[in-house]
């Protein structure tokens, strides 16, 4: 079952005209399409510069309402307002008193959708965006945020999104997030980390994003080349599996060998122990062990010194030990 995204992009309003939503969209259809491998992620409808507010009630309907999948995600960059108590998204053919499409009608589609879709993601890159974290779209008795509902938007509900080098300051942080920024240990990326990572850049006078979700697991859109190989990190559980410490010593470097034309020392190298080694340096890298009383792996292996796990590395043993990688 395929994922599903839904991407507006909005330029074209006649009085008060944008300049970087439709190439947003684009950024965020193109990044959504396929994970960093190339393999297959969202299936993804584009609709740029779209004029009717029917047309476009029409295509989110249809975005969560129409087949299944694990994820159906909606994305709207463009103008965003506040009229009376509610929010709503805009079209260009708007008027007083019929704004565009509430925010409250998509958040209502989105959480009756739990029949079709596991996960229903709403982003929303527009002024009052966070409007959507308040509203009540059904009934009292009904949670705000239905079960596999996740909003992330670019302001508060009373605050503007900022575009600047022709585009949105809170979507270009979403893509880098899905390039790879947002990215864990293992090269997923969520809509929680992505918020970690669009949260740490804008100051406290600038726009606030919001981010709510009602989940009971972690919800993937996109997969990057992780910093290390899944195979090599799951390794860590048989390193460490009864201390956090791994010793080491000459056998374990692979340039202490008598072919090589330098000093060696004995034990000299060991194949499989150089292996272990090169395993060990590729999770130092990543921050999961460090060498002990030294500043360099190599000087720590031939004075027979060892690493130790950090503690991002006994989390991630503790994981592999229980087959949770």
């Amino acid at each position: 079952m395929a994922n599903k995204a839904l991407i507006v992009g909005i330029n074209d309003y006649a009085d008060c005209p944008l300049n970087g939503c439709v190439k947003d969209a684009e950024s965020m259809a193109k990044m959504l399409a396929r994970n960093a491998d190339g393999s297959k992620n969202f299936d993804v409808a584009t609709l740029l510069n779209i004029s009717k507010r029917a047309e476009l009630r029409n295509a989110i309907r249809k975005l969560f309402e129409t087949g299944e999948g694990d994820v159906a995600l909606f994305y709207f960059s463009g103008h965003g307002c506040v009229a009376g108590h509610d929010g709503y998204i805009v079209t260009p053919d708007c008027e007083e008193g019929d704004e565009g499409i509430s925010l409250a009608e998509i958040l209502k589609s989105a959480n009756m959708a739990n029949a079709q879709y596991k996960n229903r993601v709403i982003i929303l890159d527009c002024c009052n965006a966070g409007r959507i974290c308040e509203c009540l779209p059904n009934s009292s008795d009904a949670p705000n945020i239905a079960s596999g509902v996740t909003l992330l938007a670019a302001c508060g509900p009373a605050e503007y999104a900022q575009e600047t080098n022709l585009g949105g300051d809170f979507t270009s942080l979403v893509v880098y997030g899905l390039a790879g920024a947002a990215a864990d240990i293992c090269g997923v990326v969520t809509p929680s980390s992505i918020y970690a990572c669009v949260d740490r850049f804008f100051g406290a006078w600038q726009q606030r994003p919001v981010f709510a979700t009602n989940v009971k697991a972690r919800v993937a859109l996109r997969r990057t080349e992780p910093p290390i190989a899944p195979e090599i990190l799951r390794r860590i559980g048989e390193y460490f599996r009864s201390e956090d410490h791994y010793h080491l010593d000459p056998s374990y470097e692979f340039t202490n060998d008598p072919n090589e034309k330098h000093e060696y020392v004995k034990p000299y190298a060991d194949q499989a122990h150089v292996k272990i080694l090169k395993d060990l340096q590729k999770m130092e890298r990543v921050g999961l062990v460090v060498p002990c009383g030294q500043e360099h792996m190599y000087f720590a292996t031939m004075k027979s010194m060892g690493c130790k796990l950090t503690a991002a590395g006994r989390y991630v043993r503790d994981l592999a030990i229980n087959d949770r990688l």
